[in-house]
């Protein structure tokens, strides 16, 4: 098993976040390992991960782990692009923050 090292989170604000978690989890479900209950869920993709939270109502939290720097752009490209998809009736605004 490849080691995670590169990190990144973004907190969305929206008052749709349970909504938008549970949507992304279902969509990636569909062809890959994804689960969700209550208010987290993960994403494993195979370049790294994606644990989602939306335990405050109005901010989902999306934190990726992945084994380098262009796997970690690389998901947060993934996600970033479906969950504006997902919420095209908001102006969402994602801000990745990566780890020193």
């Amino acid at each position: 098993m490849q080691t995670l090292q590169d990190v990144s989170r973004a907190d969305i604000r929206t008052a749709r976040a349970r909504n938008y978690l549970i949507q992304l989890c279902r969509h990636f479900g569909h062809r890959i390992e994804a689960t969700h209950s209550d208010n987290r869920g993960r994403i494993v993709f195979s370049a790294g991960v994606c644990d989602l939270n939306a335990e405050d109502p109005d901010i989902l939290r999306a934190e990726m782990s992945a084994s380098g720097e262009a796997e970690l752009a690389t998901l947060e490209d993934v996600i970033e692009r479906h969950l504006k998809r997902f919420a095209f009736k908001e102006d969402l605004s994602v801000q990745w923050i990566r780890d020193a």
